[in-house]
């Protein structure tokens, strides 16, 4: 599948009626006009539901008809302005390629949340937005799998949801577990659709952790649940043959790395674990940002400023390439096509090390690093970032 675009692929015959007129435009939502770089599109909401008492799913189309290309999995970054400043915020897409003529995202309102509680409060029907190319490489076109194991937590569904739409839509019996962690079933994010899915793709093994349930707690005789935080006894419970499966990981960090722990405790192959991250997907949809402002919009526009990180250059052998601040090694050494191994890409595996030999950089993970090496200038280049620029060795 080719890098996902927001151009028109083709014109939807099925919609060939008269494109939504949008209604009157609150100004605080729409920042600007249609198009201020080739990165940033405009979109309009046409729909809006709860999910839950705090949850709330938005429906996206543009202004013609047209099919969306992108990967199931990655995020999008919305471009607002609110209260005369200018902020970004990434939100994985819900909606799955496979039904290709709207874009979904869904969000919680959360405490001190500027954008997201924003969005809740204000974004109608009619009302447009400005947002930049979906992205991302937690996805399941760049990490294929034979059996899926998707492990989730609050909106960290997200993906998850995206993903299991995708494979019940494309594939005949695609082997996915998953496995679903929330404070009680009143706070079960598309409920519904997953119950659905669960009672007709017999491949498809749905299961809950669940702090607390309610009295009346019923699911569907295809459904498997059990009560307390997510440990190793329940995973291997609710799926048996978890050590079989590539896993997809993507909730609160807290979460995250508790279940990397609980892996790790079932001899659990951590090449075969995969993992969204929040603070990288902001950090790239800084850089896109920065890309999609032209020199003459920033200089016009105090705010794009602020979202103008330092450029740093990497330097492999003969080659050599440009890294925004907050970008990492790997997607660097990637970028030049050169050969690495990239299995976890979390800073687990250390199928990723290389050796810095000149310049600084800041590492998050130093996982399967001995002293020896991490004195001699050994990274892991997934979770390695440029302070200055950098000599590498591969």
């Amino acid at each position: 599948m080719n890098a996902i675009n927001l151009s028109v692929m083709a014109r939807a015959e099925a919609l060939s009626a008269s494109p939504h007129k949008p209604e009157s435009v609150n100004p605080l939502v729409h920042a600007g006009p249609a198009q201020t770089g080739p990165a940033l599109s405009e979109l309009v909401c046409i729909e809006r539901w709860n999910e839950t008492v705090d949850v709330v799913s938005f429906r996206f189309q543009a202004g013609e008809p047209m099919k969306f290309d992108y990967k199931p999995g990655q995020f999008m970054t919305f471009v607002l302005e609110i209260s005369g400043e200018q902020v970004c915020r990434s939100y994985t897409l819900s909606s799955s390629p496979s039904r290709p003529y709207s874009l979904m995202v869904t969000i919680k309102r959360v405490a001190g949340g500027l954008v997201s509680n924003y969005l809740i409060d204000h974004l109608l029907p009619g009302q447009r937005v400005r947002v930049l190319q979906p992205t991302g490489q937690f996805n399941l076109i760049d990490i294929p799998a034979a059996k899926y194991l998707f492990l989730s937590a609050g909106c960290g569904i997200t993906p998850m949801y995206s993903m299991s739409r995708y494979l019940t839509d494309t594939q005949i019996d695609a082997d996915i577990a998953f496995v679903h962690s929330t404070r009680s079933d009143a706070d079960i994010i598309f409920k519904s659709s997953l119950e659905t899915m669960a009672n007709r793709f017999n491949a498809f093994k749905l299961s809950y952790a669940l702090e607390s349930a309610t009295e009346s707690l019923l699911f569907s005789p295809k459904i498997s649940f059990d009560i307390g935080r997510l440990t190793a006894q329940m995973l291997q419970t609710l799926v048996p043959d978890v050590t079989e499966r590539t896993v997809y990981l993507c909730g609160p960090e807290p979460y995250m790395q508790a279940v990397k722990v609980l892996l790790a405790e079932l001899n659990f192959d951590m090449s075969q674990l995969h993992h969204e991250s929040f603070a990288t997907a902001e950090k790239a949809a800084r850089h896109q940002l920065m890309q999609a402002n032209s020199p003459t919009e920033t200089h016009d526009n105090p705010q794009a400023e602020a979202f103008t990180l330092p450029i740093f250059n990497l330097a492999i052998g003969d080659r050599s390439t440009k890294l925004a601040q907050g970008q990492s090694l790997l997607e660097g050494i990637e970028s030049e096509g050169l050969p690495i191994i990239a299995a976890c890409r979390s800073g687990v595996c250390g199928a990723c090390k290389c050796q810095v030999l000149e310049g600084e950089t800041t590492s998050t993970s130093v996982m399967t690093l001995s002293p020896a090496e991490i004195d001699a200038g050994f990274v892991l280049a997934c979770s390695t970032t440029l302070t200055s620029d950098v000599r590498l060795k591969l």
